[in-house]
This record gives structure tokens, sequence and C-alpha cells, in this order.
């Protein structure tokens, strides 16, 4: 088997070299996604290569429907549960399993999982009435959300085709709900109620139960809103009683982070990158303002809007970002087009890293070359893992080869 392997990368070093393309440029694009026939469109989730994107449109009815689009066949009406309403809040790393939320009946709303194949199925409930899917796992196979038990209870929980809906309890109070998931669906993570019916953020695994994160000080809630690839990086937000807001990154060595603001008073995250070094989210930069940021450890919290000012004509804007993919290249969200007079979804390709850039310092090499080298055949979800598929394998190795060069 060893020497199989080996016999591949070296056909496949073989076949590839002698076609190398040096790429030149810093390709930033943003990309408005239009809507279903209505006035607004919101992205909530991106495919690991960009290809993807799903979220919420209105139709020509005033509908609001789930959607999946793709650059070559726009934006597709993924239908409903069988009333007129339906939401679509993640994607798997391929693109192909869309998860979320649709009405059954008026009221009654039920948590999906879409495929081409199979189109929308239900996920059932708890034993109460409604439940809605918040995100998957990159392979699509694990589905986290929140559903109604039979005390008519929302409570957080992970599904899966085997074991169907299981229940992830609460921290000691009645409600809780899951908002991220880790790429193996290992780790869950969203917001619990403690004993004092307090939200607080929560992490959870199949061995350690419910962990409670506790909260920023001097604040009386948090929540958690995603989770890295490995389940090791927690963001969202706490809250005060007096309403302000403030994005967190937590870790179990770290503890909780505040992110600080753009200038104001709040701010809350909702994405991160699948290593957690890149968050995403909403910032107070005056009273009453605010911008999507970016954060990194390096550069702090940065105004989208400025940084990727050059994209934005007409009087367009970046609103909230919500979703931002493995490798932090594409950021998905809600922005003003002032081209169309309506807030749509917008897909914002930043450039970085590059394709087949496993290091992230801008240049495609042979470090790049030894890293998928190194990890081939190893498990995936990291950065060696470039098209995220669970697997350090050939299609890895061929991203770094058709890109060698890009950016040196």
């Amino acid at each position: 088997m060893k020497d199989s392997r080996h016999f591949r990368v070296s056909a496949l070093l073989s076949a590839c070299v002698m076609s190398l393309i040096a790429t030149a440029g810093w390709s930033q694009s943003l990309t408005w996604l239009g809507t279903l026939g209505g006035g607004q469109s919101w992205a909530n989730d991106v495919s690991a290569d960009g290809a993807v994107v799903v979220g919420t449109a209105r139709n020509a009815a005033g509908q609001e429907r789930a959607f999946r689009w793709t650059a070559s066949g726009g934006m597709q009406d993924l239908g409903t549960l069988g009333d007129d309403w339906s939401w679509a809040w993640g994607v798997s790393a391929d693109g192909a399993v869309v998860v979320g939320g649709s009405y059954y009946t008026a009221g009654y709303g039920h948590a999906f999982r879409w495929t081409e194949l199979g189109g929308l199925q239900d996920l059932g409930t708890l034993g109460g009435g409604w439940s809605y899917a918040n995100d998957v796992s990159a392979d699509g196979a694990v589905v986290v959300g929140s559903a109604q038990n039979a005390a008519l209870e929302g409570r957080a929980f992970r599904w899966t085709a085997l074991g169907g809906m299981q229940g992830l309890g609460t921290l000691g109070g009645y409600r809780s709900r899951a908002n991220g998931v880790s790429a193996d669906g290992s780790v869950v993570v969203g917001e619990a109620e403690n004993a004092a019916e307090q939200y607080r953020a929560f992490r959870w695994t199949a061995v350690g139960g419910m962990q409670n994160l506790g909260t920023l000080p001097g604040y009386d809630r948090s929540y958690a809103s995603d989770v890295s690839a490995d389940g090791a990086v927690v963001v969202g937000w706490a809250l005060k009683a007096a309403g302000q807001y403030r994005a967190f990154r937590w870790t179990a060595s770290g503890g909780m982070q505040d992110l600080g603001t753009l200038g104001g008073y709040r701010s809350w995250a909702n994405g991160v990158s699948a290593d957690g070094s890149v968050v995403v989210g909403l910032a107070e930069y005056a009273e009453g303002f605010f911008r999507p940021f970016r954060w990194t450890a390096s550069g702090g919290m940065e105004d989208l809007n400025t940084t990727y000012a050059s994209l934005l004509t007409n009087g367009s804007g970046l609103g909230e970002p919500l979703a931002i993919s493995p490798d932090g290249r594409y950021i998905v969200g809600h922005g003003y087009n002032a081209a169309t007079r309506r807030g749509e979804a917008y897909l914002l390709d930043t450039g970085f890293p590059r394709r087949g850039d496993v290091d992230r310092n801008g240049c495609v090499d042979d470090a790049d070359l030894l890293q998928v080298l190194f990890a081939f055949g190893g498990r995936g979800y990291r950065n060696e893992d470039l098209n995220w598929d669970g697997t350090v394998d050939d299609a890895d190795l061929l991203e770094v080869l058709f890109h060698f060069g890009s950016g040196c």
C-alpha cells in the first residue's frame, strides 16, 4: 500500500510538473447574488471553494425561500416541505448538502436536509411541533440545530441518518440551541440556559457532554455562533443586560477573548475559518452605526468596507458577514446593492489565500507542495486538505501543482 501511494504521487508529479504555469495577479471580486424575484436576499453559508452559496431570498410573492447559488446556474429555489416559506442556513464543504428549515403547514416548521437527488428531507422534531437546522458537517452527514421536545421546550439537537435526532440537553435550564458543528461532526456549539435561566455559550462532545464556556467579565449572557474545523476555537458574542454586545473568540487555553469593536460599544462574531485564525461579524463604529469586520490576531479588527472599497461602486456597501469559507478566502452575507436599490446576498472573494497556498504566505511554492506530500494519505479537515473532503490525497496535490508559482 505504501509503495502504491508513492507510485501514484510520483506519477502525478511527472504528469504535472511539465505543465506548470505561474499565474499572476491578486484575484479579488464582489458578486451580488440577486433574488428570486422579490426585494431581498441573504447569504448564510458558503462551500469550501466558494462555488456554492446558500441562503434565503424573497420571491415575487414576497415569500422567503431557501436558495442554492452557483455562478453557472444562478439562484435555485430549493422549495418547501409543503407551505410557502423556507430558509437555508448551512452547506457542506463540497456544496452538495444544504440544511435549514421550512414550514410544512401554517405556523409549523421542520428542519430539512437537501440534496440534488433527494430534495428536501424532513428531519422531524424531538417530539414537539417545530425544528430547524443551523449547520452541517463538512461531509454533510451531521446536522445540528434546535427542535421542540414533548414538553414544548426548545433543545439543541445533533442529527445523523443512523441515529436520527438526538437532544443535547441544557446547562440546567429549559432551552438550548445548536448553531455550529466541527468539520467531522464531533463538536457542537451554541447556547443553553443555566439554572438561573441565563444563556451561556456551550461546547458539546459525546464524551464530555455540554461544557459551559462562561461569559466575558461584566457580561450577563453569551452565545456561540461557530466553531473551527477541529472544534478547538469557538466564536460568538456576550451580552450585558443594558444591551451591549461584544464579539468573542474562545479557546481552552486562553478562555474567552474580547475582540473589541470598530470604535463603538457593540460587536458580534458570526463565523470563523477552519483553523480558527480569521473571524467575521458586525461591529459598531459610532453610536448606532455598524460595519462588517474581519478579525485576525495580527491585524485585529478591520472594516471590510474600507479594505475592499475598490470593489464597491455606486453607493453599495457590505452589510453583516454571516459566514466564511474554511480557508478564510470567501465571505458571504447581506449588503446593499445600489445598482438594484435593494438588500442582497453577496459573495466576497478576498483573494487570500491563493488556491494551493497551504502555508498562507501568498506564494504557492515548494513549501506548500512538501506540506501536502508529508501529509499525503492522512486525515483531512486541515490546511493540507485543500478541497475539504476529509483526506489529503491526489486532488489536494493537484491543486498545489496547477497553481504552482502563483504569487511568487
